[in-house]
């Protein structure tokens, strides 16, 4: 089981990066195409990686209820 602490850090952290990068490209701080793509993809490997946390906490609380 993951403690909370260790859970809150990791959804804060994974948020609070895919915000800032959010941002960057919200704010026109990308300078290329080739950026932007980068950019994005990063968003959505931090989104991906959330989501399998996600499944994989609730699939433990069920196993343990």
């Amino acid at each position: 089981m993951i403690s909370k602490t260790l859970e809150e850090h990791f959804k804060k952290q994974v948020r609070s990066q895919m915000n800032e990068l959010a941002d960057v490209v919200a704010t026109g701080g990308v300078k290329s195409f080739e950026d932007y793509k980068y950019i994005t993809g990063q968003i959505a490997g931090l989104a991906f990686a959330e989501r399998i946390f996600l499944d994989t906490l609730e699939e433990n609380n069920k196993e343990n209820d």
